[in-house]
């Protein structure tokens, strides 16, 4: 390995201490807390070490948070191919997505910017939008099957996606008083009076 290759590697590893450091400060203490003084105590460098490599926290963050897009829309992927037919798949989309909030909090909390400023406004990948995709297509389809206006997917679609992130939201902001149950009923009872309602 030439010197070239070898100083590349290194920069690379520092890359990945550094998010893999941010990420594991923000489990044990939120987001709110990191700083790049935190991240750089954390990897034992120098803080301008890691500016080196990021220009601020929002970089690092934004980072993260498209991580974690990318790791959701594998999950609604995976959920979506175990299906055939549109209702079936719009059900394991949807619970695939709740099962990634409340698995990965710390994940979700910053793609969405819950209690938190959302990361990379603006600037997101295609993965950020993979959930309201997949609903839409599904949306469309049973419309479409039902012989119903398709004019009307996105409407639906957005409606469903409101109700879904709006339910996790409450959830996650107010789980001392509320019931994870009735919670996950209640988003049953949405989905399926949602597809009828096609």
């Amino acid at each position: 390995m030439g010197l070239h290759e070898r100083r590349q590697r290194e920069k690379e590893n520092i890359r990945a201490s550094i998010l893999d450091a941010a990420f594991s400060l923000a489990k044990t203490e939120g987001w709110a807390s990191l700083s790049m003084r935190k991240i750089a105590d954390a990897i034992e460098y120098s803080a301008p070490v890691v500016y080196d490599h990021f220009e601020n926290k929002e970089a690092i963050l934004y980072e993260i948070s498209l991580n974690g897009f990318h790791c959701l829309h594998i999950e609604l992927l995976k959920a979506q191919r175990e299906h055939d037919n549109p209702e079936d798949q719009l059900k394991a989309i949807v619970d695939a997505y709740w099962k990634f909030a409340f698995k990965n909090k710390e994940y979700y909390q910053l793609m969405f910017g819950l209690g938190m400023q959302c990361s990379g406004k603006g600037m997101m990948k295609e993965e950020f939008s993979s959930f309201q995709d997949m609903l839409y297509e599904c949306t469309y389809a049973i419309i479409k099957k039902n012989g119903s206006n398709t004019d009307n997917a996105c409407h639906m679609s957005h409606a469903l996606f409101s109700a879904v992130h709006g339910l996790i939201s409450i959830m996650m902001m107010r789980n001392d008083d509320i019931p994870s149950t009735m919670n996950k009923t209640t988003l049953d009872e949405t989905v399926s009076a949602f597809i009828k309602s096609l």
